[in-house]
């Protein structure tokens, strides 16, 4: 059974016995009009049980005879009141409140904890239209931005006209519109030219993704960090000059400026060889096959034999034109490369020591290397010619001319990079200068291109290993880098960006074949362990690695 709902008694009490009212206490009731005084409670609006206002409940009036009120039950029933046995309490308490009507039941909105629950929110929140167009019809989409053109029907010519001008805008073009093209270039191609000429300068590669800026191949990992770095102050930051060089004995000689120094590797000790003449430097050197003698070239076009066991000068062979850029030993043959574009061969046995001149360049010669059974001799030079020069021709006697066997003119600058390959005789790689930045493998046989590696920047030096069919590059402006690529795929294995400070100019590979020395015009020698060397030879020096070129640290060579 359903209970029937009652007035609340929140500020009143009553007592549970009736007392039947007499008719001169209902006509006083009659007469009397009670208004308690309001309290006012304060609006909690987060509370849904209290509202703002109510209706008051419907007051069950009673008819019959009046009573006297007095001053004390008036403020009895002013204050709200009623003392039990009182007359008040034998009034008849409205037993049914109001009921509003019933009305449809609103759907419960489910919404988080932040959104406010006011009916404003409630209203817009199921209205999905837009502020700005309220109807997604496209036919009135464009009827209404018809109208907001600038000359519609209904505007007189003089509005438009006036607020053309006042708005700066031409009739019948777009408030937004592209600019119209650049001027061309001046028909003057001099400046663009130069622009080309020292884009690849400024045109540095993206970084490599490593804190280090240097990238290993996964299968391979191979030391970003040089093993050794000897101080050499006063190298010379020239790019033709070839001024390192180490010997099949471990030993690393090195120009500096008029110089020339010798650094032991099994003992760390650096000795002074000697000094160039007054006013002129040291230009190139080179040990030869034995490691016993030391080939020096000046830069006044004279060649110096010196005895490294002995500490001596033997001799000084003269006759160039112009500074001595490189150097090649073949036996007993020194070969050296002048910055008239002639090779001589010099035989340091007889008094008259040339024996062959070799003429097939227009520019400095400053790449020159003899293959290691002496046949071949190959030569680069700043002409951007590649020369091959077969050494069994011509007659071994002074004024002798021989002539190239092949000639190869595919790069675009200076050749300094020339290598032999080791373990296949009859491969070559060189490698150009800024303008090319390019390494190119031939067949000294067929004189074929077997292969081109386009690389960031300049290529000063090319070393192949005697391991691994592997090669290493060294490069300049403006990456300063040193690549390994695999051969004959060319896919890079390792790259060491910046490794010096400036351009990479000068290598030389050690005795063993695993740790490559490299000079820069920073004023520096890095030893980098590159490879692995031979599996007799790791075991056969064991410990004593550390004790040779392992060991780190910066020594002076000076």
């Amino acid at each position: 059974m359903t209970s029937i709902p009652k007035t609340p008694s929140r500020y009143r009490s009553r007592s549970d016995a009736k007392t039947p009212l007499t008719p001169s206490v209902i006509s006083a009731f009659n007469g009397i009009s009670l208004s308690p005084k309001k309290r006012s409670h304060p609006a909690d609006l987060s509370n849904p049980f209290i509202a703002k206002s109510r209706p008051a409940s419907p007051v069950k009036r009673a008819t019959g005879g009046g009573i006297t009120v007095s001053d004390s039950f008036q403020r009895q029933a002013g204050g709200g009141v009623i003392r039990k046995g009182g007359i008040e309490t034998r009034l008849d308490v409205v037993t049914r409140d109001y009921v509003p009507p019933t009305s449809q039941p609103r759907p419960e909105l489910k919404r988080s904890r932040s959104t406010p629950a006011t009916r404003e929110r409630t209203q817009s929140t199921s209205d999905s239209r837009d502020r700005f167009i309220t109807t997604r019809d496209s036919d009135d989409v464009a009827a209404t931005l018809e109208l907001m053109s600038l000359n519609p029907k209904s505007t007189s010519p003089g509005h438009t006209a006036r607020l053309a001008a006042a708005t700066g805008v031409p009739l019948n073009r777009r408030v937004l519109s592209y600019h119209e093209a650049p001027p061309a270039s001046s028909s003057d191609s001099t400046l663009s030219q130069q622009r080309e000429l020292a884009r690849p300068l400024y045109g540095r590669p993206g970084e490599l993704p490593s804190s280090t800026n240097s990238v290993t191949n996964k299968s391979r990992r191979i030391p970003t960090q040089p093993e050794r770095v000897l101080d050499a102050p006063g190298m010379v930051d020239d790019f033709y000059l070839n001024i390192v060089s180490w010997s099949v004995q471990n030993v690393v000689a090195v120009a500096l400026a008029e110089s020339t120094y010798v650094w032991r590797a099994d003992t760390g000790n650096v000795s002074h060889l000697g000094e160039a003449p007054e006013g002129t430097y040291v230009s190139s050197v080179d040990f030869s096959n034995d490691g016993s003698y030391l080939g020096v070239g000046l830069g006044t076009g004279e060649v110096e034999l010196w005895d490294l066991e002995a500490g001596q000068k033997l001799r000084t062979m003269g006759g160039h034109q112009g500074q001595i850029a490189v150097l090649s030993w073949n036996a007993h043959i020194l070969s050296s490369g002048c910055g008239d574009g002639s090779i001589w061969h010099h035989d340091v046995r007889v008094p008259r020591h040339k024996v062959m001149e070799l003429l097939g360049h227009t520019g400095e010669v400053c790449g020159l290397k003899w293959r290691t059974d002496g046949e071949l001799l190959a030569s680069g030079g700043n002409d951007n010619v590649v020369n091959i020069w077969d050494g069994r021709v011509g007659d071994v006697m002074e004024g002798a001319r021989g002539q190239a066997k092949w000639t190869k003119r595919n790069h675009t600058a200076a050749v300094k990079a020339i290598a032999w390959c080791p373990w296949q005789s009859s491969l070559l790689a060189s490698g150009g200068g800024t303008n090319d930045a390019t390494v190119h493998i031939w067949n000294s046989g067929t004189g074929a291109r077997l292969h081109s590696l386009k690389t960031p920047s300049q290529v000063s030096s090319i070393i192949w290993s005697p391991h691994k069919k592997e090669i290493l590059t060294t490069h300049g402006y403006p990456t300063n880098a040193i690549m390994v690529h695999a051969y004959p795929s060319l896919e890079r294995i390792a790259e060491i960006r910046d490794a010096h400070d400036s351009r990479v100019l000068y290598t030389a590979v050690g005795p063993a074949g695993d740790v490559v020395c490299t000079g820069a015009g920073d004023e520096n020698l890095k030893f980098w362990r590159i490879w692995e060397g031979a599996s007799v030879k790791k075991k056969k020096e064991g410990k004593e690695r550390s004790s040779s070129t392992t060991r780190s640290g910066i020594l002076s060579i000076r």
